[in-house]
């Protein structure tokens, strides 16, 4: 048996670092599902189906939101509670979660756990890998704590004291991106005109999306120009690329999105049609807000007309940005493909983004990435067409939703038989860790013929 259990450690030392942080995900899902199951995690005292409570603790890691049983009535306090860790985990990441563990126990971070933690957060350097750990913890948990506090007057006003719970599992369930709420079984449409919800849950929504790196950044850089006494011009210049794309893209999305639905369902009587403008624009907001994986919805996801719902899954596709607890292809990714294409058109040989190059590997990488997660959306569209009927739009809107991790659904979740939840639950799991492994994969260099160049010949192509 010794001998065993040391081959089986032994073999899980060699796995290369993306290799880990994907079984790890599959273990937490495993390990919640398991304890979902059981009678003291629902209200009635019954076990749950093992393959709901599988669908769940994955949507639940996988910061998905997209449910198959009601989170507020189905589940226990018990349960509720499994499904918030699993949802911080989901946030935080196995990776983090693991070091933090090995952290409390004294145990040393050897090189591979630095490799570990520079996969998962997209890190360039391994220097510093330990000092980022703990400003993502303890940054998470300080905007969290803020949240729920934020929520609380409204939510315990109206819930009285399960208000508490209700705003600490909404709050951190809206930074991790989550989509899942305790309220009810309708979201957040109750609060449709509530500005202070509103405003607080995009907030929470789009801090979780930009990424711990682009925080700390400008938060650095806000305290040096107050030292420096410089001006926002200058400020500006000191800002790494990365940022300045994550900034400018997801400042371009979130405006887009909501002139789009603004535009589309202005006269839409379920949707935004009966509210007056300041709501429509709030709500126009909220809509373009949450489609980038955060899984809340204000107006009826179902009753949108098909051009704001496709826009919707262009959102839901691009997602948020590397490092932050937001899942889709990433908004880096979509904006240096962009401007490879710009670049294409007016023949150039280099990417130039904010008078910057980008290396041909990076966009070969990015196409890599953006390629292979429309493959599986649309070999797993087929397969949930093939399972399930139901209108295509809110078929291919389900699959978008749950390969970019949003959790946003026209209904169509609770219809699923058996086949089509694996599917779901194969799509949420791939959308979770997908670009993330596949993106530290293609970090990796490879071996062999790298180095032989072979004769170049053109072809045609257009």
């Amino acid at each position: 048996m010794m001998n065993i259990t040391k081959k089986i450690w032994n073999r899980l030392g060699h796995l290369r670092p993306t290799q880990t942080i994907a079984l790890g995900f599959l273990i937490v899902i495993l390990t919640g599902s398991l304890i979902l199951s059981l009678p003291i995690s629902a209200v009635n005292g019954q076990a749950t189906n093992y393959l709901d409570a599988l669908f769940t603790a994955t949507t639940s890691v996988c910061v998905t939101g997209l449910t198959v049983v009601s989170t507020a009535d189905h589940w226990s306090i018990f349960g509720q509670a499994v499904i918030l860790l699993l949802i911080q985990i989901g946030g935080f990441g196995v990776v983090t979660i693991a070091i933090c563990g090995m952290v409390a126990f004294h145990r040393r971070i050897g090189l591979k756990n630095r490799m570990l933690i520079q996969a998962a957060y997209g890190w360039d350097s391994m220097y510093g890998v330990m000092g980022l750990i703990r400003k993502i913890i303890i940054g998470t948990m300080f905007v969290e704590v803020i949240g729920a506090l934020c929520y609380m007057p409204v939510l315990v006003g109206r819930d009285g004291l399960r208000g508490i719970w209700e705003s600490v599992f909404l709050s951190i369930s809206a930074f991790c991106n989550a989509g899942m709420d305790i309220m009810g079984n309708n979201s957040l449409v109750d609060f449709v005109g509530n500005y202070w919800v509103n405003i607080v849950t995009m907030i929470l929504i789009i801090l979780g999306g930009l990424g711990f790196l682009v925080w700390w950044e400008a938060l650095r850089l806000i305290q040096e120009r107050k030292k420096a006494k410089r001006s926002w011009r200058a400020t500006w210049h000191k800002v790494s690329l990365h940022t300045k794309i994550v900034l400018t893209t997801t400042l371009v999305c979130l405006i887009s999105g909501m002139v789009i639905v603004f535009l589309c369902e202005y006269h839409n009587p379920d949707t935004l049609g009966n509210m007056s403008l300041p709501q429509k624009l709030l709500a126009s907001l909220f809509q373009s807000v949450t489609t980038r994986t955060a899984g809340f919805f204000t107006i009826s996801q179902k009753a949108m007309g098909d051009a704001a719902s496709l826009f919707c899954m262009l959102l839901m596709l691009i997602g948020g940005s590397p490092g932050g607890t937001a899942g889709g292809v990433k908004t880096v990714t979509v904006a240096m493909l962009f401007f490879a294409v710009t670049a294409a058109i007016k023949g150039r040989d280099e990417t130039r983004v904010f008078h910057r190059s980008i290396s041909d590997n990076n966009v070969k990488k990015g196409l890599s990435i953006i390629l292979l997660s429309l493959s599986i959306w649309f070999v797993m569209t087929i397969l949930l067409t093939i399972f399930e009927d139901g209108n295509f739009m809110s078929i291919c809107y389900e699959t978008m939703s749950a390969i970019g991790t949003v959790g946003l659904s026209k209904d169509f979740t609770g219809t699923l038989h058996s086949a089509g939840k694996c599917v779901i639950i194969l799509m949420m799991y791939l959308g979770r860790i997908g670009p993330i492994t596949m993106a530290a994969a293609f970090l990796t260099k490879g071996k062999g013929d790298d180095s032989t160049h072979l004769p170049e010949e053109k072809i045609m192509i257009g």
